[in-house]
């Protein structure tokens, strides 16, 4: 309830909302892992394919096979190395992606994900945990997450899943519920805030 720092914060995620072209925003306290975790359970649903870059993609089938099983609104989960994304052509309901792999110095064009997803008739998620701040483009996902480190090169310990429309898995847990997040239900990460408040005009 400090109006200083909700005019701080205020600041930091219309900076971010503006970066992002994305209409909402959510921010936490936490790792880029909860916000891929939160992210995957709130929107994921149907047929998904991963595209395996490595290491942090790895990452991203992980968490969708655990919210597969616990929540069960994903179907099922196909992956497909990044190589031989030409050898795809069955609908899906999803793309998810990490369109910078930075445990072997990999990028994927986010517009090349966005065309591969559009001929998939899929939406598209990203882990933008290493790309966004630097990289172009973001705003083509329909949904990606990232943290207050890396790329905008604010403290650790924040983090934020960017999005144009709300609607949502039902997911039953006070921590993993996107609208929880909305609403600040749960204590922010006010020093990374302040530190982005500082760090974003550079």
């Amino acid at each position: 309830g400090d109006s200083e720092y909700q005019l701080s914060e205020k600041k930091v995620l219309d900076y971010l909302k503006k970066m992002s072209g994305k209409k909402q925003i959510i921010r936490m306290q936490g790792s880029g892992s909860l916000a891929i975790e939160i992210m995957i359970a709130n929107f994921l649903y149907g047929k998904v394919l991963v595209i395996n870059t490595g290491y942090y993609s790895e990452r991203l089938i992980g968490i969708a096979k655990a919210c597969k099983n616990y929540f069960k609104y994903i179907k099922k989960i196909d992956t497909i190395n990044w190589k031989k994304l030409n050898n795809v052509n069955t609908n899906y309901d999803w793309v998810l992606a990490c369109p910078t792999e930075t445990s072997r110095g990999l990028k994927l064009p986010i517009e090349d994900l966005y065309k591969f997803s559009k001929k998939l008739n899929a939406k598209l998620m990203l882990d933008a945990t290493a790309s966004f701040g630097l990289e172009e483009n973001h705003y083509l996902a329909n949904v990606f997450s990232y943290s207050s480190c890396k790329g905008l090169f604010g403290l650790t310990g924040a983090s934020f899943i960017s999005f144009d429309k709300s609607e949502s898995n039902e997911i039953k847990s006070f921590n993993l519920n996107l609208f929880n997040h909305l609403q600040k239900k749960m204590t922010g990460p006010y020093h990374s805030i302040y530190s982005l408040l500082k760090v974003l005009p550079n």
